[in-house]
């Protein structure tokens, strides 16, 4: 709102418009970039407000922005700019027409709009028979509770409304900013929902006055002469068809103009009064002059008032006894002998007065309830009657029958939509004069209101009216007249026209708001397939909504019972309450700092009792209903979170997912995870290249594979430099990180650390990833590509940095070499293997990694196998029967294979290959001589290495073997040293001093051609004499680091056996050797994981973080 205030400014601010009285206050939203310094002085010269002058560029100074505030209306997007916009349309528009400011109050802006939606067809059509069948004491507890619920919901809502400033739209605004788009969607379409079958209720309501009491004889499918369902099916068809008529006519109506449905709203409201108060007076009246209402009787059951012009079985006209239509009813024939129905000879007709009025003491009669099965006779209580019960009832069309089945839970539904409309305040925030006061009022009152004229009526009703007259939902047995009509005074008619015109107000009003809150929302564009329904006509009127609306509305008229349509929109109405009172509750616990309603006398624990009462009058009224409109809401919220737009309104969903991320996180410091629940939450720590691109996308693709999308996952890098400097830098490397997510579908965060170097930026990543008890245990880095070149020397010692620090912060190391080869997430391996090289235990992640991986679409159809070596002591036949056992208890299907590895001489190869990594060692680490000094050095060491490869052989090696064995290591130091030297590389000082004790072996590819290589691997200590002169052939090998040599032997074992066993593998996991202890061995280690990796296509290099992380127990 800042900022549209500050256009607002920027846009009307001219040379006139003054602040304080000084100088125009517009100029500091003006970008005056261009104005110099002395300009800006003078500008701001006498307002004290020179300190403030760099900010005046971007904040409004407090004057405009009281001025702005003031000048601010908030008009409704409702029916009223509809209205304003057709009679625009009828002349010329002004170019810019005042804004007029809403003047309506308490009374005509929130009171009366709710009682009129309060009271409508449920009072007039359903509360005299809810009354007769449930009892005084049902349904007033039915009344309570519904009170109840709607009072306790207008506190929430009064809470909410008074929360700041609320634009028309009513509930759904309310609950999507208080809830979030998800929740407000999902409620804002069961709210539409139930406001348009609301309007379905509301004409079917006024097509059962019509045609029952007003004009039967217009009914297309004639009644009368049918019995039973026929007679009902023919009601429902008369139905459907009128209110099909009625349907289109409402929504021509609605199309044509809704200033025409504001213009009748006061006379529909004027309807609904009058009916109210002529029932009051009709009821003051039965204590003074019962009216004459009589009601015949057969024994104790209720005759239709159509089967009998007298209410006897004869009758005596000038001294002759004769039968009446009665007789002729249940008897064959007008004689005294005729065969007439058994219980029609054994019952008396009795007359009882339908009225007896509010003294008779009729109330303690009507006290209870009395439900009754479909077709059961309508029977007054305290009559005998004489009837068999083995004998097959007959004529019982002659008697009021109960048309359904009643039990309470019905009864609730029935009832529930009586109460519903309190929304009509607060749909008119805009028009009101002050609407934080208005709306608690206004609704608070209303609703004491009906609820006191509720609860009267149930009293006054049962103290009334006969019990039978009250169970008598159409009148059948009082003349066909409107029960509620019958105790109206001056005359019946005043209720059944009343109730007509207030029916037929309330769908007008149904079909115009519910259209409109169906734009609102696709305007919001939470949903995207109801975007269309957000346009409408040139001033607005939402045409396709309205057409939607029509077309669900239908739905319910085809239903065609009152009493069935009913519940449904209960059941949307009661959701929609309910989370309103949820909202309430919500913003009240997590005490945001924007929750300051006006209203105070609310508490979060009625919010709490108003959403507990909806939800449970949602399965008292309907089960199965209730279950439909939670799947249908479930599936709204679904869609949206998935499908629909990112929305940011601050709700208070947002403060729930913080508070239970806090409470999660407090809970996860109480200890590490037990090792059942350890996954692998992994620092992805990859490179951007100068324009912020990440360098290594495929590592997100292997995170994506080996995570599913469970656990945490971040994705890290540094940029070099100070934060002031580059933080734009930083923000676009974050950017393109989020983008690299997404588009590999990685679930985690991003996290950009500014650092003056990329090392101690590396090194923040993985002390400070994450957050208290949700950090990483395992770090994912990839292998430094041409790491032998002297321009990425600094790569790999920080590549070895990371591995001590893993090391030391027993963190897990993941580290794929190769990785441009390894697969993106749309490829699938139809077959082949992992291949697991298990050397030493490592807490498990070697079993644990294939697993995880062959969970993913790419990896599924890989079999897994795991291979172990076996040293000269081991038995490996039993080593092979403990592997598969314990795979067997780890759950994991996987081939298994020990490979044993004798103890053999070292070669001169290896030697040679050893010799060449601790020359190169020594060139690398005098980085601090000059450039002249490590050419001089380079070649002293390349010389020394001539002269020593051109030395002759001893005579004992004249063998064609040792012949072939010479020339292949005299080639490699030649090679080896040509190649540091075209690549101007660091100088050593001593090439023959030995370098200190490296750590154990792993690596990549290596510096020398296959052929070389080849030749290396055939030297064996098959001829022990060729051995014992190798140091003869080379004395530098005197001066090797012995602990090197046998790493470097062991590197190339292993690579041997690996290469024959696993080249052909799609994936090979195998530990990675531990870093040198310290920094001068470094060249010699990426050396070892070279010659171990050497050959291999795609490679995992794993390391342990010192703790098991897979168990055989469950």
């Amino acid at each position: 709102m800042l900022n549209n205030m500050t256009d607002c400014e920027e846009g009307e601010g001219g040379p006139n418009s003054q602040g304080d009285g000084n100088l125009k206050e517009s100029s500091p939203f003006i970008n005056s970039s261009a104005a110099s310094d002395v300009e800006k002085s003078q500008q701001y010269d006498g307002k004290n407000m020179a300190l403030f002058e760099e900010e005046m560029d971007t904040s409004p100074m407090v004057s405009s922005l009281l001025s702005s505030l003031a000048n601010y209306s908030n008009l409704p997007t409702g029916s009223k700019e509809h209205e304003e916009a057709e009679n625009n349309e009828e002349g010329a528009r002004p170019s810019k027409k005042p804004v007029k400011a809403p003047q309506l109050g308490t009374l005509m802006g929130v009171y009366l709009p709710c009682i009129q939606n309060i009271f409508g067809v449920i009072l007039f059509l359903r509360m005299t028979w809810m009354v007769g069948v449930g009892g005084v004491f049902g349904s007033f507890i039915i009344v309570f509770m519904c009170c109840s619920t709607t009072m306790l919901t207008a506190i929430s809502m009064s809470a909410i409304a008074t929360n700041g400033v609320v634009p028309a739209g009513g509930s759904y605004y309310m609950i999507s900013r208080s809830l979030g788009p998800e929740f407000g969607g999902a409620v804002g379409i069961c709210f539409y929902l139930g406001t348009t079958f609301a309007g379905a209720m509301y004409i079917l309501g006024c097509i059962e006055i019509l045609l029952i009491y007003i004009v039967p004889q217009a009914a297309i499918f004639k009644i009368e002469g049918l019995e039973g369902p026929e007679a009902e099916v023919a009601l429902l068809n008369n139905m459907r068809v009128y209110g099909t008529i009625v349907l289109s006519f409402m929504s021509l109506v609605v199309f044509v103009g809704v200033k025409y449905v504001n213009k009748l709203a006061l006379v529909f409201l004027a309807c609904v009064i009058l009916s109210i108060l002529a029932v009051y007076a009709g009821v003051i009246k039965t204590a003074i002059d019962p009216p004459v209402f009589p009601v015949c009787l057969l024994g104790n059951r209720t005759l239709l008032s159509k089967s009998y012009d007298i209410c006897a079985k004869v009758i005596e006209i000038d001294n002759d006894t004769v039968t009446t239509k009665l007789w002729r009813s249940f008897c064959d024939s007008d004689s005294f002998n005729a065969t007439c129905d058994e219980y029609f000879t054994n019952n008396n007709v009795t007359e009882i007065q339908g009225i007896p009025g509010v003294t008779s003491g009729i109330l303690a009669e009507n006290l209870f309830g009395n439900y009754l099965e479909k077709g059961m006779f309508l029977e007054k209580r305290g009559l005998v009657s004489e009837a068999d019960p083995d004998t097959p009832t007959t004529n019982s069309n002659r008697y009021v029958l109960a048309d359904i089945t009643s039990f309470f839970t019905l009864l609730v539904g029935i009832y529930f939509p009586s109460v519903t409309g309190i929304m009509a305040g607060s749909n008119r925030s805009g028009d009101l004069r002050d609407a934080q006061k208005s709306i608690p009022i206004g609704t608070i009152a209303a609703i004491t209101t009906t609820s006191t004229v509720y609860i009267s009526c149930v009293v006054l009703f049962g103290a009334c009216i006969e019990g039978v007259v009250l169970r008598d939902k159409f009148g059948e047995g009082v003349n066909g007249n409107l029960v509620i009509g019958t105790l109206a005074w001056p005359s019946p008619w005043v209720i059944v026209f009343g109730s007509f015109f207030s029916t037929c107000g309330a769908g007008l009003q149904s079909l115009t708001g519910a259209p409109r809150l169906l734009q609102a929302i696709s305007r919001d564009g939470i949903i995207p397939f109801l975007r269309v329904f957000g346009h409408g006509k040139d001033n607005g009127e939402p045409t396709w909504a309205l057409l939607l609306t029509a077309s669900i509305c239908e739905i319910g008229i085809i239903i065609a019972s009152l009493d069935a349509v009913a519940p449904i929109l209960s059941m949307f109405f009661l959701m929609c309450y309910m989370f309103v009172n949820l909202a309430c509750a919500l913003q009240t616990l997590l005490r945001t700092p924007n929750w300051r309603p006006r209203f105070k006398f609310y508490h979060w624990a009625l919010s709490f009792l108003g959403m507990s009462l909806c939800l449970s009058l949602m399965f008292i009224c309907s089960w199965y209903y209730a279950i439909v409109a939670m799947g249908i809401a479930t599936c709204i919220y679904k869609y949206i979170e998935f499908c629909g737009a990112e929305k940011e309104w601050g709700d208070g969903i947002r403060g729930i997912s913080l508070s239970a991320a806090r409470f999660a996180l407090m809970r996860l410091e109480e200890g590490p995870p037990h090792t059942k629940n350890w996954r692998p939450q992994i620092l992805v720590l990859v490179s951007v290249d100068a324009e912020q691109n990440v360098e290594q996308p495929r590592l997100l693709s292997l995170t994506n594979q080996l995570k599913a999308g469970k656990g945490l996952t971040i994705v890290g890098t540094s940029v070099q430099g100070t934060f002031l400097d580059n933080y734009t830098e930083a923000q676009r490397a974050d950017q393109s990180l989020r983008k690299l997510m997404e588009t590999e579908k990685v679930k985690g965060f991003s996290q950009v650390v500014i650092s003056s170097n990329l090392r101690d930026g590396t090194s923040h990543l993985i002390q400070v990833g994450g957050l208290g008890g949700l950090k990483h245990n395992t770090v994912m880095v990839s292998w430094p590509r041409n790491w032998k070149q002297p321009e990425y020397h600094q790569q790999f010692r920080n590549f070895i940095e990371v591995v001590r620090e893993t090391t030391v912060a027993s963190l897990a190391l993941l580290v794929p070499k190769n990785i441009s080869s390894y697969p993106s997430n749309g490829e699938r391996f139809t077959e082949g293997h992992i291949d697991v090289w298990w050397i030493v235990h490592d807490g498990g992640m070697l079993m644990l990694l294939p697993f995880l991986l062959r969970q993913h679409k790419v990896w599924r159809k890989c079999k897994m196998r795991i291979f172990t070596v076996a040293q000269m002591d081991d038995n490996s036949i039993q080593m092979k029967k403990d592997l598969l056992t314990f795979l067997y208890h780890l759950r994991i299907d996987a081939a298994v294979e020990v490979v044993e590895m004798h103890e053999g001489d070292i070669s001169a190869y290896t030697y040679e290959k050893t010799l060449v990594m601790e020359q190169r060692s020594q060139i690398l680490k005098q980085m601090h001589l000059t450039k002249n000094e490590m050419e001089r050095e380079i070649q002293s060491i390349t010389d020394s290495s001539r002269g020593s490869i051109r030395r002759k052989n001893p005579s004992g090696l004249r063998s064609q073997h040792s012949a072939e064995e010479g020339a292949s290591v005299a080639e490699r130091p030649e090679e080896e040293v040509q190649l540091i030297h075209s690549k101007n590389a660091s100088t050593p000082t001593s090439p023959t001093s030995p370098t200190s004790p490296a750590a154990p072996a792993g690596g990549a590819t290596t510096w020398m051609d296959n052929k070389g290589a080849d030749k290396g691997r055939n030297l064996t200590a098959a001829n022990l004499e060729a051995g014992k002169d190798l140091f003869n052939m080379k004395p530098e090998w005197e001066h090797l680091n012995q602990s090197d040599v046998r790493r470097m032997h062991t590197a190339m074992r292993l690579n041997e056996v690996i290469m024959k066993k696993s080249k052909e593998a799609k994936l090979v996991l195998l530990n990675m050797p531990g870093p040198p202890k310290n920094r001068v061995g470094n060249e010699n280690y990426m050396e070892f994981l070279e010659v171990l990796t050497e050959g291999l296509n795609r490679v995992l290099l794993v390391r342990g973080g010192g703790r098991e992380v897979i168990t055989i127990y469950s």
